[in-house]
């Protein structure tokens, strides 16, 4: 199954860096809904943090280049990112 260049995907970022109890998923949630994304924000045991997001692919482009901006809360040392067809099941953007 091909990724649509333009049409919905589903973006799975792992950020790494000082993201954990910095603010990071709060603001992550807020860019993705002035994107107009659905997805979630996640905490992962190993200080990680990983973002799913759906929508389009220009949106979810747009917040990938916000995640390694630099304009982030905490320190963001790296971003590794996988793209997939969507998968739905979102209801809005949260916090986990």
């Amino acid at each position: 199954m091909s990724i649509s260049d333009t049409g919905d995907v589903r973006l799975n970022a792992w950020v790494r860096g000082h993201v954990q109890g910095v603010g990071f998923r709060w603001w992550t949630r807020a860019r993705a809904l002035e994107l107009g994304l659905v997805g979630s924000a996640s905490n992962l045991a190993d200080g990680r943090v990983e973002v799913v997001a759906e929508g389009p692919r220009e949106a979810c482009e747009k917040l990938l280049a916000l995640l390694r901006g630099g304009a982030t809360p905490g320190r963001v040392d790296a971003v590794v990112e996988r793209w997939t067809p969507v998968r739905g099941g979102f209801g809005g953007f949260v916090e986990r």
